[in-house]
């Protein structure tokens, strides 16, 4: 059975930690002093925050599959997504080891594939996501992006 994974990166790791064990009303399944990750049954997600990103926000998505089947079969999706695939292998990364793959979407949002295989007592490698993350805004040929306007609900009121 697979298994959605998410990864936020925070500012603060206690404070998120706090949060999202409130949130989710579970404790944490691993506590590094960088990374704390829920492996939660309901709903049925891996979410993991940590503050290695350098930058808050979504960092990536993933699938966690169970076995070697389910992971060829995800695989096999990747290929036929018609997007560049980068294909990590066996790798340490957040304290496990994995097999996995990474795929971006059309506007850059990586996506990792992955089947954990145990536990690790060091952080790991991070891949370099440079080669998937081809999307209309780094194409040679796009146009110019449009800068964004500020929402009205955004706006500062005068009194």
């Amino acid at each position: 059975m697979k298994r959605l994974h998410v990864h936020v990166s925070v500012d603060d790791l206690a404070q998120s930690a706090r949060f999202y064990s409130t949130l989710f009303a579970a404790e944490p399944t691993v506590i590094k002093s960088d990374y704390v990750k829920w492996i939660l049954e309901d709903p049925r997600v891996n979410f993991a925050i940590s503050t290695r990103s350098g930058k808050s926000g979504l960092d990536h998505l993933g699938i966690q599959v169970e076995t070697q089947d389910e992971l060829h079969e995800v695989y096999d999706r990747l290929q036929r997504a018609d997007r560049p695939v980068l294909d990590e292998g066996a790798t340490t990364c957040c304290y496990a080891k994995s097999e996995k793959s990474w795929i971006a979407d059309p506007q850059g949002l990586s996506w990792e594939t992955f089947l954990t295989s145990g536990e690790s007592t060091v952080y790991g490698d991070s891949a370099d996501l440079g080669p998937i993350r081809v999307t209309a805004e780094t194409a040679c040929c796009a146009p110019a992006p449009v800068p964004a306007v500020k929402s009205a609900c955004c706006a500062s009121k005068a009194s």
